[in-house]
């Protein structure tokens, strides 16, 4: 009877190590899914490519952010008031966004990543290792393991991944030639 009792847990080991392994084994294809696009928007900004940002950008997704964290700091900052925040900081901030996304703003978002114009971009398998998946979906990009998220990727239905998401200072936003 312990001889079949051993047994019986050594399966049941061995099948939670199978799941264990098939469940990692999604992240990491998501996650390899997803690095072949952001390579090809690392490799978009350091060249300028526009078509090619703009297929990989969220941009009505990555815009609204901005412009609502624009609109948050004015109306934080003590030195504009409440009022005039709330006229004029919405559609500064509309044109604050759309300014923002394109790919000579993002360069200086892709230096923090250690990404200049004379960087080799890593090929998709060494960027699957800097993305994290996150439990809405969505995989985000980090400079270290534990290492807090600068882009967010969201899976678009055509099966691409796209930049929808900017979690940085916004000073970090600012136009690179």
């Amino acid at each position: 009877m312990a001889q079949l009792e051993r047994e019986t847990w050594n399966v049941r080991g061995i099948l939670i190590g199978i799941t264990a392994l098939a469940l990692a084994a999604c992240a990491t294809v998501e996650k390899l899914d997803a690095a072949g696009d952001v390579h090809a928007l690392l490799i978009a900004i350091r060249d300028g490519d526009q078509a090619t940002f703009d297929r990989l950008v969220d941009r009505p997704a990555l815009k609204r952010e901005i412009e609502d964290r624009l609109v948050a700091e004015a109306r934080k900052d003590s030195r504009i008031p409440a009022a005039l925040a709330a006229v004029l900081a919405p559609s500064l901030a509309e044109l604050a966004g759309e300014t923002m996304v394109q790919p000579g703003v993002f360069r200086g978002v892709a230096e923090y990543y250690g990404y200049d114009p004379r960087t080799k971009i890593p090929g998709p398998v060494a960027i699957s290792a800097m993305l994290r998946k996150l439990p809405d979906g969505r995989v985000c990009a980090v400079t270290k393991k534990d290492g807090p998220c600068l882009l967010m990727f969201t899976e678009a239905p055509d099966g691409r991944w796209r930049l929808s998401g900017f979690e940085g200072e916004l000073s970090m936003l600012r136009i690179k030639r």
